[in-house]
């Protein structure tokens, strides 16, 4: 969320911030101004009567000198009556700046001053392209009909448990899927130097608040409640090990010297996909269950640039590690995600669509998230605790990466060859037909 305080005393400077992504998002202040006009009225009204009140205050000792009773309970009158006052308007001011704290839940982050501009995903600059794309003297077919044909990948079955874009692995397709989760939370823990996190599945609303998909993107999770029916609190899947693990810290201090923090965490992702109108329907690229390692940082806001330029670099290691081919393009402006103030998408290589796909984007959120979920961290032992910066990536999407090996990897003979690192896991360099 965007300070309250900043957007009321700078509208101008934060409506032109906001045009950069969309005439759209700059318009979502004009819900926002006239509160903001009135906040300024009412903390300069609120000051004067505030100024009057200590002068009258400062008064009464000198009144008290003079012995003069009747004057003394008529100031003492007139001071409680301001003070009344002053209270009311200081209430008024608190649901005030509370109303245009609402109103900003659902207007989004600013862009980095080095975010480069443009309007949609095709105007995002290709950073850098790492690997080469395989050669094929065959015609390569989709993941799903390399899944099928291994006997790995069922979608049938799945749509008649759950319904469409569900999957079911069998065997080696399993084993795969944890090979991935288990490779990537060591390289990550043991390497990268995250601490592993194993978080609950399930939050309270607040979580959701404190990363920013309430209220935004509500109608893309699943939401349940508890079975005791005194307790009607919703609980809602979570879209990603993001929301539990950002808000770990949620109303905390943290130590300035322990910054940078930096976690992993494995999760099954549950989305509802609302507003997908149809793309992706065949495979794994787009399921309402599917599994992920999440990367996640706090640091101090003069880190967040370099934070993340390693987060992302983490994220990269794992395809280099894999061998997939890939590439880094950077959000224009306008193709930011509705937090991010800054963002990479990771772009794996896919040859039955001939185009690259994300597989993973990092972000930095400045602090977009720390001011929701009241992240904090003390500079000094006794110095005044700032709002953090949070960040996170995909490291890796698991599904998109097990798909990713079966199109890049794939035999002429229908086998698929598995990347070394894989190997001790799986007890194989290869998954092939069955019989």
């Amino acid at each position: 969320m965007l300070d309250a305080r900043y957007v009321s005393e700078h509208l101008d400077e934060v409506r032109a911030l906001l045009a950069r992504r969309s005439p759209e998002d700059a318009a979502l202040l004009d819900n926002v101004a006239e509160l903001a006009r009135k906040r300024r009225e009412l903390v300069t009204t609120t000051e004067k009567l505030q100024s009057e009140r200590n002068t009258a205050s400062d008064g009464m000792a000198e009144l008290a000198k003079s012995g003069n009773r009747e004057a003394m309970q008529a100031r003492r009158e007139a001071l409680k009556k301001l003070s009344d006052e002053v209270k009311r308007r200081e209430t008024e001011l608190a649901e005030l700046e509370s109303a245009i704290e609402e109103k900003l839940l659902s207007i989004p982050n600013v862009p980095h001053a080095t975010t480069p501009a443009g309007k949609t995903d095709a105007d995002n600059p290709v950073v850098r392209v790492v690997g080469e794309q395989p050669k094929f003297d065959f015609t390569p077919r989709p993941h799903w009909e390399i899944g099928e044909s291994l006997g790995i990948l069922d979608l049938d079955r799945a749509a008649k448990l759950s319904g469409a874009r569900f999957s079911v692995l069998w065997g080696q397709g399993a084993r795969l899927e944890r090979a991935l989760a288990a490779f990537m939370l060591d390289l990550h823990t043991r390497e990268h130097g995250y601490t592993e996190v194993y978080p609950p599945f399930l939050v309270k609303a607040e979580a959701l608040r404190g990363t920013g998909s309430l209220p935004k993107f509500e109608a893309d999770l699943f939401k349940t409640f508890r079975g005791d029916p005194n307790d009607r609190e919703p609980l809602y899947l979570i879209p990603t090990a993001e929301v539990p693990v950002t808000n770990l810290h949620a109303d905390e201090v943290i130590d300035g010297d322990k910054l940078p923090l930096a976690y992993a965490a494995y999760s099954p992702c549950f989305r509802s996909e609302a507003g997908s109108y149809g793309r992706d329907v065949r495979g794994l690229i787009r399921q309402h269950q599917f599994d992920k390692v999440e990367i996640v940082r706090f640091c101090a806001p003069e880190q967040g640039l370099n934070e993340l330029e390693i987060l992302t670099g983490h994220a990269e290691n794992v395809l280099k590690r894999l061998g997939l081919a890939y590439r880094v393009v950077e959000h224009v402006t306008g193709d930011l995600t509705f937090q991010s103030t800054k963002s990479y998408d990771l772009e794996v290589w896919l040859p039955s669509q001939n185009a690259y796909r994300e597989i993973s984007s990092c972000s930095w959120f400045g602090d977009y998230q720390a001011r929701r979920a009241k992240i904090r961290y003390r500079p000094e032992p006794k110095g005044k605790p700032r709002l953090v910066n949070t960040l996170n990536g995909s490291g890796l999407a698991i599904g998109r990466t097990w798909l990713a090996i079966l199109e890049q990897f794939q035999q002429k003979d229908g086998s698929v060859l598995l990347p070394e690192p894989l190997h001790a896991f799986m007890g194989s360099d290869r998954l092939s037909p069955r019989a």
